[in-house]
């Protein structure tokens, strides 16, 4: 389970190692947006290097540009003899962009010697407005989709915005796009994955807005500060308490295989419950 997906510029082995040292559940190698367009061919081979190294665990997930830049191509056929787990695709407008880049991958792994099928797909999903009306394409999902992540600043310069925010939190538009990527997210069956805390230096912030994603019900967060991963491991890790009760209520099902509804301690559980149980030991790890 990825809990904390943290961005890594794909031009900067420095930013990369101090990444390695973090808990980060996976890293994004990044080629579009912290890559200047002049360092972006140097970057490619700089990435391939992060590939090749002691992964230690962590999901490697590369962001190519985006498919209007005519970058894609140059880049996938850079990065995919590295073997990256997972490919990212900004500003994807639906799922036939998502399909596209299959197809691509497809071709790339064949040339590759991989095994057809096995580098994933995530989508930044609400970075314009087309893309937000995009969302319930997604249903059914691709086998290679991983996740749907939102974004919310290139969605501010796709809507005339001023700002994503209303003070702490943010603007209605913005929120419309993070509600309905959960949405299309669940309806899939696949994460949502909650857009990154841009607050760098408040902590007790970030902590909050994790936990909150959480709550909603997204399944990870990323991350742009080395210093965040803690607070959202944190977040996205069920409690004790949490852990206790799933095994609970699904040993309660489990005694009555019969029953649609079971009693613990006073309160009604029903199978709906039963998920989110299971739900919450697979966020465990168990």
């Amino acid at each position: 389970m990825m809990r904390s997906i943290l961005f890594v510029p794909g031009d900067s082995p420095r930013k990369f190692a101090k990444a390695m040292t973090t808990a980060a559940d996976a890293l994004v190698l990044d080629l579009e947006d912290s890559v200047a367009v002049s360092a972006k061919v140097g970057a490619r081979a700089t990435v391939c290097e992060m590939l090749a190294a002691d992964r230690a665990g962590k999901v490697m997930i590369v962001r190519v540009n985006a498919y209007d830049t005519r970058l894609t191509l140059p880049d996938l056929a850079a990065v995919m003899p590295a073997r990256p787990d997972c490919i990212m695709l900004p500003k994807c407008r639906n799922a036939a962009d998502a399909l596209q880049l299959a197809h691509y991958l497809s071709a790339f792994e064949t040339a590759a010697g991989i095994e057809e099928g096995s580098t994933g797909i995530i989508p930044v999903a609400t970075e314009t407005a087309e893309s937000i009306l995009g969302l319930a394409s997604y249903t059914p999902p691709h086998p290679r989709l991983r996740g749907l992540l939102w974004g919310a600043e290139d969605l501010i310069s796709s809507l005339g915005a001023t700002s994503n925010r209303d003070g702490a939190f943010y603007s209605g538009p913005f929120l419309m796009a993070r509600n309905h990527c959960l949405m299309a997210a669940a309806s899939a069956g696949i994460p949502a994955i909650d857009t990154v805390c841009t607050n760098i230096g408040d902590l007790d912030y970030v902590a909050e807005e994790s936990r909150a994603a959480r709550r909603d019900g997204f399944g990870a967060k990323a991350v742009i500060h080395p210093a965040h991963v803690g607070p959202v491991n944190t977040a996205f890790t069920p409690t004790d308490e949490e852990v206790a009760w799933a095994k609970t209520v699904i040993a309660a099902f489990e005694d009555n295989p019969g029953l649609g509804v079971v009693a613990i301690d006073g309160k009604m559980i029903d199978k709906p419950h039963e998920r989110a149980a299971r739900k919450i030991l697979a966020a465990a790890g168990l």
